[in-house]
């Protein structure tokens, strides 16, 4: 009797507390004005945000302070490593690569919206296929490779290569595109495109937000339905048709759409592979971390897989998958993804298999003295371009189609047609700033006018001076009146150096490196144009809210 009494005042707490939360959730705390009413202004807010689930194929990083660098001893000497103190925050990360198949379909439906067919789209299509050729040798027999490895099914669940670090980027922009479009899809907003031919409509998350109107053609009946809103209609007023907009239009503070993919910081993706979780008791690190998993050892203690290599990478010379009938790692090339143990945070193939892209520009010193919160460098902050009219301004629509010629020749759109146009704010944008000053910050403190003995120059002649980095320069691109063809010309001159500000960073060994890169904490660098059968990338996005919705636990978790 006694139980039942308690039970009862549990659930008549719980109801009363239901009730009083009901009652306040859709007005204002501090002046009572009603959220999402008609009749009271429609001030939207959304409170049903409960935490965010990972995205399809990632897990959750939860973040926290970590030692970046290395923090064995540089046999390299190299310098670039210097063990330094960071903080991380949240983010989900993808478990594994991205595959062959995953990009295949990146391919396809770029194929379908912007038809290589089409002058105006020529160059598209071309700019995103991965580069095949970077399985030949001079001196060795891989042409099979070359022609099979991204689209025969053998592989399709092997990681892609051959993609430059500009392509890997420009995936992500993608992938944040696809899954919002099959959401709102799979929601009932908009009517599902793939069954006509608006598939040749090209989807972009941000103009859905801000330019609704033209989007698909300017055909509204396709966006159909947005948030649910009180119905205001009096009585004798007609009803409005089936294909009539019902509701009012989605926007950010809904938390319907799914926030950006990216490339990962060198900080995020070093924290994410070390995974110091697992030789954490308390509050403290217990030991130092030489690779994704903890042990001195790149082989497995486990008695079935006792002496298995823990990761895909060259043990000797000739020695990229050990003995036939006895394969210590199972691959000879990139090995198809998750077949090796792994990390704590449940991360594949963070040592080992391929390499990956990270989004930093490269700089020889990280300098968590002016910054050890979420370090990235590389930003460059934009903003929407906007008309006389007051509306977004939409590539190719409102403005021509923008190309770049890249030092190997290649040619990119700056941004796809149908995409907001962005450009870098300016000087008044950034008036009275205290936390940023210009758009360009790729070279802040390690390459601008104030961090070189220059300091005292102004800008036009800080521009004529040579380069702290003395890389090479992008060809330019003259038409030729004669042949009215295009004719490129490189740079000619002898350069120092390949780190730019268009120099970015690869982190983790892969299947063709040496035992030494399967430390997270080593860090090498490639121009972005260029693209090796060795690289890889994987995709993360931010985790919004608290930190983690997990209790804290007293020791290292369970192994």
């Amino acid at each position: 009797m006694k139980n039942i009494i308690k039970i009862s005042l549990v659930v008549l707490t719980t109801l009363l507390l239901t009730n009083c939360n009901r009652s306040t959730s859709g007005k204002s705390r501090l002046t009572g004005l009603s959220f999402n009413d008609p009749k009271n202004g429609n001030y939207i807010r959304n409170s049903s945000f409960e935490g965010q689930e990972p995205p399809l194929g990632m897990v959750a990083i939860e973040g926290g302070s970590f030692t970046m660098g290395q923090v064995q001893d540089d046999v390299m000497f190299d310098w670039n490593t210097t063990p330094k103190k960071m903080h991380v925050r949240s983010f989900f990360m993808d478990e594994a690569e991205v595959t062959n198949s995953e990009y295949f379909l990146y391919v396809q439906y770029m194929k379908d919206v912007f038809s290589p067919s089409e002058d105006k789209y020529k160059h598209i299509y071309n700019s995103v296929l991965p580069d095949t050729l970077v399985w030949r040798k001079s001196l060795g027999n891989t042409d099979i490779l070359t022609e099979n490895y991204f689209r025969h099914p053998a592989y399709a669940d092997y990681p892609i290569v051959g993609v430059t670090w500009l392509q890997a980027n420009e995936y992500c922009k993608w992938r944040t595109n696809a899954v919002n479009l099959k959401k709102l899809i799979d929601k009932g907003h908009i009517k599902n495109i793939f069954e006509s031919d608006s598939t040749r409509n090209f989807f972009d998350t941000e103009r859905f937000l801000s330019d609704s109107d033209r989007l698909f053609d300017g055909d509204t009946t396709i966006y159909k339905r947005g948030v649910k809103t009180r119905n205001l209609r009096k009585k004798g007023d007609p009803k409005p048709s089936k294909d009539a907009f019902q509701g009012r239009k989605i926007t950010q503070a809904d938390g319907v759409l799914q926030q950006k993919f990216r490339l990962p910081t060198e900080a995020e993706w070093e924290f994410a592979a070390k995974a110091i979780i697992e030789n954490r008791e308390y509050n403290n690190i217990r030991g130092r971390k030489k690779y994704a998993w903890d042990g001195k050892y790149t082989r497995a203690k486990k008695k079935r897989f006792k002496g298995d290599q823990l990761a895909n990478f060259k043990q000797g010379e000739g020695q990229y998958s050990g003995l036939p009938g006895w394969s210590s790692d199972g691959s000879d090339i990139p090995n198809r993804i998750k077949s090796y143990p792994p990390n704590a945070f449940g991360l594949f193939d963070m040592s080992g298999n391929v390499a990956e892209w990270v989004a930093d520009v490269y700089r020889p010193i990280i300098d968590n003295e002016a910054n050890d919160f979420n370090y990235f460098r590389g930003n460059l902050f934009t903003k929407k371009m906007i008309n006389e009219e007051g509306k977004v301004v939409i590539v190719g629509n409102d403005i021509a189609v923008e190309y770049d010629t890249l030092p190997n020749g290649n040619i990119i759109p700056k941004q796809l047609p149908g995409s907001i146009k962005y450009i870098p704010i300016t000087k008044d944008d950034a008036t009275f700033r205290t936390n940023f000053s210009k758009a360009e910050n790729a070279n802040i403190g390690d390459g601008d006018l104030n961090s070189t003995r220059f300091y005292r120059d102004d800008e036009d002649q800080f521009a004529s001076r040579p380069s702290m980095y003395n890389s090479p320069k992008k060809p330019t691109r003259v038409r030729d009146s004669i042949s009215n063809r295009d004719i490129v010309t490189n740079d000619a001159k002898k350069r120092r150096t390949l780190i730019s500000d268009e120099t970015r960073v690869y982190k983790g060994g892969s299947w063709a490196d040496r035992e030494y890169w399967l430390d997270p904490a080593q860090r090498r660098y490639l121009p972005e144009y260029m693209a090796t059968n060795f690289i890889g990338f994987r995709c993360v996005t931010d985790k919004l809210g608290p930190m983690s919705s997990k209790k804290r636990t007293a020791r290292t978790p369970s192994r």
